[in-house]
């Protein structure tokens, strides 16, 4: 069993050895710090050409790890403003702080997100932006209850029920934030505008 405690969890993601998981506003993640992304493809068996996303607590977090014009950055701005924290995912060109390992075959793009769930944003304000995917193996569903989890990723870091529910107690869940097991939307942003990769739980009406 890997249920531990809210520090260790943290703990165990800051110090780059451990894959952790966690509730999200989607489906739960699976997560690792930036620089050691393998360790998550690795466990789901993942294709290098499938990337991972960069989640964080705040917009403001994921900023630098993009790159592009004042005009640009405004436009996502906006877009992060009405739909973030959410379940859109945002593509963008990626800047040189991003750790290669996340998209390995076009490190020239990164995808960002902010959960809308209080339990994702109170660990990822303790580590950081991390690496994250879904919870299963590459190709099947996605995983959807953490004894789901325990036991397809024996090796990963989970909340302890107890844990879960002291968070749970101090930042309730209201319906927008609860897991809706529904992935997030995914867009890419190009010369044209938005272009839609994986219609989600947001219809973007830009």
């Amino acid at each position: 069993m890997t249920q531990v405690s809210f520090e260790a969890l943290v703990a165990g993601a800051n110090s780059g050895q451990d894959l952790i998981s966690f509730p999200t506003d989607t489906v739960p993640a699976l997560a690792a710090r930036p620089d050691r992304a393998s360790l998550i493809f690795a466990a789901k068996q993942r294709s290098l050409d499938k990337p991972l996303i960069l989640m964080a607590a705040e917009v403001k977090e994921l900023w630098s790890y993009v790159t592009g014009s004042s005009e640009e950055r405004q436009i996502w701005q906006q877009i992060a403003d009405r739909y973030l924290p959410g379940a859109l995912t945002l593509v963008l060109p990626a800047s040189d702080r991003v750790s290669p390992e996340l998209n390995p075959k076009d490190p020239s793009t990164i995808g960002v997100r902010v959960p809308k769930h209080p339990i994702a944003q109170a660990i990822l304000s303790r580590t950081g932006p991390l690496a994250t995917t879904s919870a299963n193996l590459s190709g099947q569903p996605a995983l959807q209850t953490m004894a789901e989890i325990e036991a397809q990723f024996p090796q990963v870091l989970t909340l302890s029920p107890s844990e879960l529910q002291v968070l749970q107690s101090t930042s309730p869940l209201t319906p927008s934030s609860s897991s809706s097991g529904v992935p997030s939307t995914v867009v890419r942003w190009t010369e044209s505008g938005w272009e839609v990769l994986r219609q989600g739980a947001v219809v973007l009406d830009e």
